[in-house]
């Protein structure tokens, strides 16, 4: 009431006094989001909404001539969708009546404001008992023993739950896994220990497809330098292999385009072969006296010429390394072929891939990385084995536990140390099988949080920390945060927006960019689509893969807003993506950060990373693309199609083409059809001067007419191409921050965000609003909040609501 009166005295205020009742109302909090709250939107519910959703038609479940609007926590879940379908305009539908922008807005305000001041009652959701996923197995095995493994070909697939995979309740964990996850483990174990009675094994790396081609005409990978590769070499390619002991091992080169026409024999080269980045052999092949054999003799005489790029010997050390096989870099003028005119005509090029056969002569364990990471002591003798092992148990253990060790956990780990000992390899196989052990517990395979039955509890030191370091590095927390964590710092604020600040700049936060910003955007599988444009290469789909990784860094993880996301006006680039794009001046393999003048190429909506996943392989997708703004950018993804429904755009055989564009109108004059797609297909139409592949075009070539890349909104907004659009996705500062906020939510807690979470959603991003809405500040916001440093209780039974017992009442009627 003091607040009320106050303010009606400031109104009889005379107008000079304008700035005064400004700061008046700001020091009493008048001017703060949602304290002018309009009144509850009846008008709009009545005449926009009420038709459909009432007791009689009862659509979609809803009824809102029976609810509440002054009582908005009786059905918080229902007015939760409303506010998310009015965010996105996806209500009412398209071809309908639509209210005015303000109407809808102020709607919008009313409705959260009354929800985060009227809902008393808050809760905290539960998450279950969390297996680690085949990324962060992967990821800790590579920090705590140093083994990289590819978790793609050691362990099965996980289920996706909106793009990711750490959603605690889908892990599961069937015999089937267990199987296949302690096999796993036995084999990096191995891999980072070395094995002391090594077996002879032959492994064939295939070159990768972008690495493929002829030299004349074929892919550039196979004739220019590759980036990563040592500066003047080009073509071949590059692999991790695991050697399991000191010895001598042989690569053979299975094809170097010398088969019947020896084209690759044209010209002398020099083969080089590099371990961790070291020549540690090289091969003369090619030139006159190649070429003649291969001529002359046909396939014995290719049979002479892999025999020399066969058996090439090498002595490398115990452990996983690096292995380039590639080309010295040769003048392109001058030509061993008399009759080319001095140009140089075919060059060898790595046809197939590498075989590695070894060990020959196996000369014992030295001491590899992984080794050192595992060995904290090495015994002299027998009689010190037993305390050495327990010392590396209590190590290990203690990092792969995310806890300290005590003696009751090397009682169960020792008697796996002794069957190992036991056995011909002795201490070294002991220590495998220990860190098989290790590996294959409960306590490293899964993350559990202790659980009080009827109330959420405050999560301990160790817990927070533990999160943490998940949501940001995919991996346990290092020795810093768990000192903080014993020491019980972790729930001071301070404390943890400087961890947070720390943990950004290290380099294993790149872990945020490939598990969490690239399954939010759905950029994480670029090869689900194969564009049929015969100019497209899979060296382009790297290039845009690379793109999107260096340019979500420069964003997220350089701490810039996150409006940049849609805004920034640079990219990163080499000379075949600068190609793709218009862009002059660019040259080599090499990517660099470049300022982007065409202002339609800023952001999210310009880069082909985007462009190409939203489209099918033989055209543009103005559907996908829209409802990928919808979903992935404003956080309102529209309904699914209904069952058995297709959408078929195919021009038929001797229809006279037409535009996408013309194909889509036609399609949304069915009613029931323009519902959905009147809200989902503008969006995408502002892209369409975006080809599959994301280069610019005026024209559709298959209809031989002008892209039309105009659309008007269902709000009734006009909107003229990609610069238009994204300036429209901005017009609602708080929507795209609001987006990121709910889906990092969900990466860092593992599990589904539910309506009772949207209050701490906007809590969060009212926060992030104080710092001009950066990563980091959303980060810091979310970890410092109730809703990260809690854990619920088992099961969440929130009281039902009116719409509950009236779908019952309609369902019961339906069945009588």
């Amino acid at each position: 009431m003091l607040r009320k009166v106050s303010f009606i005295k400031l109104l009889a205020f005379p107008a000079r006094n304008a700035l005064f009742i400004t700061l008046a109302c700001v020091s009493i909090g008048l001017l703060e989001q949602g304290a002018f709250a309009q009144e509850a939107p009846d008008a709009l519910l009545e005449s926009y909404c009420e038709s459909c959703h009432n007791l009689e038609d009862f659509s979609g479940g809803v009824a809102f001539d029976l609810m509440d609007i002054n009582n908005l926590s009786q059905d918080q879940e229902v007015w939760e969708t409303a506010i998310n379908k009015l965010r996105g305009r996806l209500m009412p539908p398209g071809g309908a009546d639509q209210p005015p922008q303000a109407d809808v807005d102020a709607a919008i305000r009313y409705l959260e404001h009354a929800i985060d001041t009227e809902v008393h009652e808050r809760h905290i959701g539960n998450v279950p008992i969390q297996r680690l996923n085949r990324t962060e197995f992967a990821t800790i095995v590579s920090d705590l023993i140093g083994v990289t493994v590819d978790p793609a070909q050691i362990l099965p697939s996980e289920i996706e739950v909106e793009g990711f995979e750490n959603i605690a309740n889908a892990l599961g964990a069937s015999p089937t896994f267990l199987e296949q996850y302690i096999s796993a483990t036995r084999q990096v174990a191995t891999q980072a220990i070395g094995n002391p009675i090594p077996k002879f094994a032959s492994v064939f790396h295939e070159l990768p497809n972008q690495n493929r081609g002829t030299f004349n005409g074929g892919n550039s990978m196979a004739r220019n330098h590759i980036d990563g590769f040592p500066l003047g070499t080009r073509g071949g390619m590059r692999f991790t292999h695991f050697f399991p002991a000191d010895g001598e091992y042989r690569f053979n080169v299975l094809d170097i385009d010398a088969g019947l026409y020896p084209r690759g024999m044209e010209t002398a080269a020099t083969m080089v072969i590099l371990v961790d980045g070291n020549e540690v052999n090289r091969v003369e092949i090619g030139g006159p006296e190649d070429l003649a054999i291969a001529t002359r003799d046909g396939v014995a005489g290719g049979d002479v010429i892999l025999a020399k790029i066969a058996g090439i010997p090498a002595e490398v050390k115990v452990g996983s390394h690096e292995v380039m096989v590639t080309f010295i870099e040769r003048s392109w003028a001058a030509s061993n072929n008399a009759t080319g005119n001095g140009r140089v005509l075919g060059m060898p090029i790595i046809g197939l891939g590498v075989e590695v056969e070894g060990p020959f002569n196996p000369a014992g364990l030295s001491m590899s990385d992984s080794r050192k990471k595992i060995l904290v002591c090495q015994p002299r003798e027998a009689a010190e084995e037993r305390a050495c092992a327990e010392q590396i148990a209590r190590n290990l253990a203690t990092r792969a536990f995310r806890r300290p060790v005590g003696d009751e956990d090397l009682e169960w780990l020792m008697p796996f140390y002794e069957v190992g000992r036991a056995e011909e390899g002795g201490f070294d196989t002991g220590i495998i099988e220990l860190t098989t052990a290790i590996l294959s517990s409960p306590d490293f395979l899964y993350r559990s949080m202790r659980i009080i039955e009827d109330s959420p509890r405050q999560l301990n030191d160790l817990e927070i920390a533990t999160r943490l370091s998940f949501m940001l590095w995919s991996q346990g927390p290092d020795a810093e945060l768990i000192a903080l964590a014993a020491n019980g710092r972790l729930s001071d604020a301070e404390v943890v927006a400087g961890q947070v600040k720390r943990m950004l700049a290290d380099p294993r936060a790149n872990a945020l960019i490939e598990n969490f910003a690239l399954a939010w955007l759905n950029l994480d599988e670029l090869d689900q689509v194969q564009p049929v444009d015969r100019s497209f290469s899979d060296n382009m789909r790297t290039n845009f893969e690379t793109e999107i990784r260096l340019f979500l860094a420069s964003v997220l993880l350089d701490d810039r807003p996150v409006h940049e996301l849609l805004t920034a006006d640079w990219t990163f680039v080499n000379d075949s993506l600068a190609e793709q794009y218009d862009i002059d001046g660019v040259y080599g393999s090499q990517f660099r950060r470049i300022k982007l003048d065409n202002e339609a190429r800023h952001g999210l909506l310009g880069k082909g990373a985007t462009l190409m996943r939203t489209s099918y392989g033989d055209r543009t997708s103005p559907v996908l693309r829209g409802a990928w703004i919808l979903d992935r950018i404003m956080g309102t993804p529209p309904a699914p199609p209904p069952p058995n429904v297709e959408v078929d755009l195919t021009i038929r055989e001797g229809e006279k083409p037409t535009t996408l564009r013309a194909r889509l109108e036609k399609h949304r004059e069915n009613p029931t059809c323009m519902a959905c797609h009147g809200s989902i297909d503008p969006p995408g139409l502002a892209l369409e001067n975006f080809d599959v592949t994301g280069r610019w075009r005026d024209v559709d070539l298959q209809a031989d007419a002008p892209i039309d890349s105009t659309t008007v909104l269902t709000s009734g907004k006009f909107i003229d191409g990609p610069v238009e659009m994204r300036a429209h996705l901005l017009s609602r500062e708080d929507q795209l921050p609001m987006t990121i906020t709910r889906r990092l939510m969900m990466y860092a807690l593992n599990r589904e965000i539910e309506y009772f979470d949207m209050p701490y959603v906007r809590e969060i991003v009212k926060l992030a609003a104080e710092e001009n809405y950066t990563f980091t500040s959303i980060i810091t916001a979310l970890v410092n909040h109730d809703v990260f440093r809690m854990q619920g209780p088992e099961e969440h039974a929130s009281q039902p609501s009116k719409n509950s017992a009236l779908r019952e009442v309609a369902s019961t009627a339906t069945r009588n």
